[in-house]
């Protein structure tokens, strides 16, 4: 796992938990995850992936958990793993040990997961991320599941629609809590590195602030005002003026004066039909809720609901 210095230690705790429950099943305490520091020097620095010492629930059972992500088939893996496991041995005598190697490359799962020798027999776990349904980890839409969502395989989906989703979905599921919503996109950063997606997931964060700017007063300051204007330009350079007009008239005169003249004009001067055509337009572009639109144009959410099941007819 790439190593990221800006990921604080509960976040990385949590990660560990999530990924010990959800993904290897082996049910632990959130709140008995202790990471363990693993860096040992021979010849060179080694660091394995994620170690931590957790407790499961039912029997009290206390381990250490190891965690290897590789995104590559490497032959040498079990002489690897096997180093990885007597570093630990050697800092915590005497302590049980769960091992695992979880796949995410997209070459099919080729490696070798042992290591025979005369009098020797060394095996690992393995957990071949393409065995795991994404759509599984989607469905429970919690935000442990869907960052972990990120490590899956997502067959033919087009990965960007994937990653959007997800980090949109974490943004609602979290709210106005911003430091909750921040925590879980550290951990979609880690784990995004190790799948090479971090532009994909700055491309979901870009994706996202552009969302959350048609939520300001000054937005819908510039749209109503485009409604106005679109009765001597036309509906579609009404729009278009009324968008750019909106972000930058609005920004001069602030976030509370643009709302209050937007609405004062959209409600005065707003007639039933202009209304209309410009939910259509709104419902087309796929970027708006029923609630903002209904807002936006003066229409009731039922009257949102009609057009919106007309057009996709």
């Amino acid at each position: 796992m790439a190593e990221k210095d800006i990921v604080s230690k509960d976040v990385l705790q949590h990660l560990a938990a999530d990924i010990a429950n959800i993904l290897l099943h082996l049910d632990v305490e959130h709140d008995s995850v202790e990471l363990l520091q693993t860096e040992q020097q021979r010849i060179e620095v080694r660091r394995a992936d994620m170690v931590a010492r957790m407790r499961k629930r039912g029997t009290g059972e206390q381990f250490i958990l190891h965690v290897e992500i590789q995104n590559a088939n490497d032959m040498s893996m079990p002489v690897r793993m096997l180093r990885y496991v007597s570093d630990i041995l050697l800092l915590h005598p005497n302590e049980p040990i769960y091992q695992y190697l979880v796949y995410i490359g997209k070459a099919r799962l080729s490696m070798p997961t042992e290591l025979v020798l005369p009098d020797f027999h060394y095996r690992y776990r393995v957990l071949d991320m393409h065995t795991v349904d994404c759509s599984l980890l989607l469905a429970q839409d919690t935000p442990e599941a869907l960052v972990l969502a990120i490590l899956c395989d997502f067959k033919a989906r087009p990965t960007q629609e994937v990653v959007n989703y997800i980090v949109k979905r974490l943004k609602e599921l979290t709210g106005d809590n911003e430091a909750q919503f921040r925590n879980y996109y550290e951990m979609l950063e880690t784990l995004a590195d190790n799948r090479d997606l971090q532009t994909q997931l700055d491309e979901a964060k870009h994706m996202l602030t552009q969302v959350d700017v048609t939520r300001f007063s000054t937005y819908r300051w510039g749209l109503q005002a485009g409604l106005e204007q679109g009765r001597e330009l036309g509906l579609e350079q009404g729009l278009e003026k009324g968008l750019e007009q909106g972000l930058e008239q609005g920004l001069e005169q602030g976030l509370e004066q643009g709302l209050e003249k937007g609405l004062k004009q959209g409600f005065e001067k707003g007639a039933q039909l202009k209304a209309t055509e410009m939910a259509r337009k709104l419902i087309s572009k796929g970027a708006f809720e029923v609630a903002e639109i209904a807002e936006l144009t003066g229409l009731t959410e039922d009257e949102i609901q009609t057009l919106k099941a007309a057009l996709l007819n």
